[in-house]
């Protein structure tokens, strides 16, 4: 009688076995389907002209804004940074993820003006494969003028010869990416985009909190729940509507919160944004005070 408990108990852990190995194939095949796939997103006729003002607008978007060099920059608080390519730590329990290298002595000097419009927008390489780690559905409501900017600067960066690793997943990587929960962020093709007045107003506010990439931290509400798998969590950023705008201003200049809280610039990029002009910090206050 026992012996014939276990038998059935060994078959049963078996099947269960096998139903997890078929499972963790499936995510694995569809994590790559995921990485290999090509979407038919042409190339759009974009040239820069890379003038003084276009380099001096994208180094300002690039450096204060964290999006780019806190993923990019193996130095980002560097006067400028420079974006030579950098291991992305934040995320090290999930694989070796690389942010590459996108001065003029990377992969920056095969790319045309239109694939590099591509690539931010639309999350879509010069191979024609999507971008493994890419928030092009912050960047792609970028005006055409940002994007130029953002261009133009990162050809006037200094040459670094550096060439940055390959995707490498663990177990715990491929799962994100084939359950759709890490998937490359592939978007539709746009063209002729426009944003609001840079001015001090909530609507500029929160066109500075999407390219900022605020909510891969603060969660898609800025609430702190339901935040994507990515970043260390961030809290809600209501706890702002009781602060001043001088005090929000002084948090993100000095890194002391008006509690005297010291805010850790490794979880918040509290440097970065600091290097925003005045206006562009009250937009962001005027928008962060009008969430419900």
């Amino acid at each position: 009688m026992l012996g014939r408990v276990l038998r059935i108990v060994g078959i049963g852990f078996l099947g269960i076995v096998a139903i997890v190995l078929l499972a963790l194939g499936g995510v694995y095949l569809n994590a790559q389907r995921l990485l290999g796939q090509r979407p038919d997103n042409p190339v759009a006729e974009f040239t820069v002209q890379a003038t003084p003002e276009q380099v001096e607008r994208g180094r300002y978007l690039v450096t204060a804004i964290p999006g780019c060099i806190s993923c990019h920059a193996s130095n980002p608080s560097a006067v400028p940074p420079v974006l030579d390519g950098n291991q992305m730590q934040e995320i090290a329990a999930f694989g070796e993820f690389y942010a590459p290298n996108l001065t003029p002595g990377g992969r920056l000097k095969d790319y045309t003006d239109g694939e590099l419009e591509r690539a931010i927008r639309e999350g879509v390489g010069r191979d024609g494969r999507a971008l493994a780690i890419m928030p092009s559905e912050n960047f792609r409501k970028m005006p055409d003028a940002d994007i130029a900017a953002i261009v133009a600067y990162l050809r006037s960066q200094p040459n670094v010869e550096k060439v940055t690793p390959p995707l490498r997943p663990n177990l715990l990587g491929y799962v994100l990416i084939g359950t759709g929960m890490a998937a490359p962020s592939v978007q539709p093709p746009v063209s002729n985009v426009t944003a609001p007045p840079r001015e001090v107003s909530a609507a500029y506010g929160d066109y500075l909190s999407q390219i900022g990439d605020c909510r891969a931290c603060h969660g898609p509400q800025l609430d702190g729940k339901d935040r994507p798998t990515g970043a260390p969590p961030g809290p809600s950023l209501r706890v702002v509507k009781g602060w001043t705008e001088a005090e929000f201003i002084n948090t993100l200049r000095s890194g002391v919160d008006p509690t005297g809280h010291l805010v850790d610039p490794s979880v918040m990029p509290w440097p970065q944004f600091g290097r925003a002009t005045d206006d562009d910090l009250k937009a962001l206050y005027a928008y962060v005070t009008t969430l419900p």
